[in-house]
């Protein structure tokens, strides 16, 4: 009698890990809009989108935590052992990774809040670029898990590399702006701001891919150097 239920346990745990997974990927394209849409808001200091970005970090932190309990649920009623735990878990981390990016993008909308009522202090060309590798990345990281492909979570961490490096010019570049002008200084620290949280979002994206690499080859691999 026992190999059925062991049977019927595997294709429970199945169907529950495609249920986790769909709403993992579903917390992920929020995430990725939010990104999007908060920098959208900066540029154009459009407040009512800046404003819905605010009110669907919510929504995020509701399928963190409905994630989260599934999980948990998982893990207590399927006892799964070795590979199948290793997955959970690893489903576990990613969505709090995706959390703090959704935080990250409510942090960029309430900067275009508060200046709002200000002429940007310079175009933005580099910080639109951020977050679009920024999306670009938190989208690998999911694909990665999805289809357990190291080499596309690999290929996050590079796309790190080039984020860094254009935190690095806006960096330098505000920096000078505010040598100039010192009336620019309280704007262009929100811009400094804006670029790291889009810098930290990104890391968290390189997370969910060491987490995939580790999934797959059972490996700690920092895709960060």
């Amino acid at each position: 009698m026992d190999m059925p239920d062991r049977k019927d346990r595997k294709v429970v745990f199945v169907e529950k890990m495609e249920e986790l997974q769909e709403n993992l990927q579903h917390m992920g394209s929020l995430v990725e809009e939010a990104i999007g849409r908060s920098i959208e808001a900066l540029k154009n200091q459009d407040l009512e989108l800046a404003r819905t970005v605010i009110e669907g970090d919510d929504k995020i932190d509701q399928l963190e935590t409905e994630v989260e309990e599934k999980c948990l649920e998982v893990i207590a009623t399927q006892q799964p052992m070795a590979g199948d735990l290793r997955r959970v878990a690893t489903l576990f981390k990613m969505v709090n990774d995706l959390e703090r990016m959704g935080d990250y993008a409510t942090s960029i909308a309430k900067i275009t809040l508060r200046i709002a009522d200000q002429p940007l202090i310079k175009p933005l060309v580099d910080i639109p670029r951020m977050a679009v590798l920024s999306q670009k990345m938190v989208k690998q990281s999911l694909d990665a898990y999805m289809r357990e492909d190291v080499e596309l979570a690999v290929a996050v961490g590079t796309d790190d590399d080039q984020v860094d490096k254009l935190f690095g010019q806006i960096f330098r570049e505000l920096l000078t702006i505010m040598m100039e002008n010192p009336r620019t200084i309280t704007q262009a620290t929100h811009l400094l701001f804006v670029g790291r949280w889009l810098e930290r979002i990104s890391d968290h994206a390189t997370n969910i891919a060491e987490e995939v690499v580790f999934l797959v080859t059972g490996e700690k691999k920092n895709l960060n150097d």
